[in-house]
């Protein structure tokens, strides 16, 4: 059981190390807005069975805010799950609005994508359905919004998803494809990292304290 939870400690430490050179590159010329994307995946949390959440905020073909946290709730369908993460997120999105206005920035209106069309329907037709009435009352914040116009809803298909990668284990593939998506790129070849240990099956202490240690002496001082 202890080199199960070594190996996992392995891989997050490995793909930090990975990251440490990551930046966000905005396209000045870009003349996209504000536009936000929201997704769920569905009891993801063995133990709990509580869905997680995520969603990111985009400008200028850039991330400006991300967000990936478990639902406070437990969700009863994927639509459930999806329609909290899309109320989540409109809260997001009118406290920038909020923002923006104090600046003499005011938007009237942002675009807020989801791959789910029942959520989205439900969202902007304020139906009592069999889906949505087990649904805290403070999630159908989101109605409201939409119906005064300040959030768009916008359907997606899955693999233009970007908050996908802040719900779930992608593969390399998708995870690359949505990164770079957000704007994030990545150069690391200045790590000289061992990968011969990480992919070995049963890590030991010694070599995961060692992978630590060299870990940290690649990390530039602020």
């Amino acid at each position: 059981m202890k080199t199960i939870y070594v190996q996992k400690a392995l891989h997050i430490i490995k793909y930090v190390g990975s990251t440490l050179s990551a930046k966000i590159i905005y396209n000045g010329i870009n003349k996209d807005g504000f536009i936000a994307y929201a997704d769920s995946d569905w009891a993801g949390d063995r133990i709990t069975r509580r869905s997680t959440s995520g969603n990111v905020v985009m400008l200028a073909g850039g991330a400006v805010t991300w967000v990936s946290r478990k639902q406070k709730t437990v969700a009863q369908s994927s639509t459930e799950a999806e329609y909290i993460s899309m109320s989540d997120t409109c809260r997001q999105l009118v406290w920038i609005q909020s923002l923006l206005g104090e600046l003499n920035m005011p938007i009237k209106s942002m675009d807020l994508c989801g791959d789910n069309q029942g959520a989205i329907f439900s969202a902007s037709n304020p139906v009592q359905e069999t889906r949505t009435k087990n649904i805290d009352i403070r999630y159908h914040y989101i109605r409201e919004i939409v119906n005064i116009g300040k959030v768009k809803l916008t359907y997606v298909s899955t693999d233009t998803q970007i908050a996908d990668v802040l719900t779930k284990n992608l593969s390399f593939n998708k995870l690359k494809k949505f990164r770079e998506m957000m704007g994030l790129y990545f150069d690391d070849t200045h790590l000289n990292l061992n990968r011969s240990s990480m992919s070995r099956m049963q890590p030991t202490t010694d070599e995961l304290e060692k992978f630590i240690n060299q870990l940290l002496l690649s990390i530039p001082d602020v």
